[in-house]
């Protein structure tokens, strides 16, 4: 009976070490989302409301459809642990990379904003009369700095929480 103990034992820290890394991803996950939220109600509410407004008011749905922006708003923070905050998610191992310099989650960040912004505005450019190239191009570097503020959060509160 020891040996079979002494193996629930180690499954039991396994399972513990396993939860405290994936708490750790929640919580990165968390700082990230908030810090996109808060930063693109900011930009789209406030800053640069009336540019978006006179560029493509004509398209905006009054009032906005919420269940695609709260899809959005969940799905993209995803994106973000993913490809610049948990580079150690690409090799499949749970552990969080402490050793990862902010720089990098931040540059990986930037670059994952800039191709999915440039995914939207070009596709959009392509596709729609009327798509201002001004705000394409605006569009496409503030994904491009939201993302990286955004990855910067992550890896922050990833590298607290380790």
């Amino acid at each position: 009976m020891p040996f079979f103990q002494a193996d629930g034992v180690r499954q039991a820290n396994e399972t513990k070490r396993i939860e405290v890394t994936m708490l750790n991803y929640l919580v990165a996950y968390g700082a990230t989302a908030v810090v996109m939220l808060a930063l693109d109600i900011a930009w789209l509410g406030f800053i640069a409301k009336s540019f978006y407004r006179e560029s493509i008011g004509h398209l905006m749905a009054d009032p906005p459809n919420l269940v695609a922006a709260v899809v959005f708003y969940l799905l993209y923070p995803a994106g973000i642990m993913l490809f610049a905050v948990a580079p150690a998610a690409w090799t499949g191992v749970l552990a969080a990379s402490t050793d990862i310099p902010w720089s990098r989650a931040v540059l990986v960040g930037a670059l994952f904003g800039f191709f999915a912004y440039a995914t939207y505005d070009l596709t959009n450019l392509a596709t729609l009369r009327g798509w201002p190239w001004r705000l394409a191009l605006v569009d496409i570097a503030w994904g491009t700095a939201l993302t990286a503020a955004a990855a910067a959060a992550g890896h922050w509160a990833l590298g607290r929480m380790t």
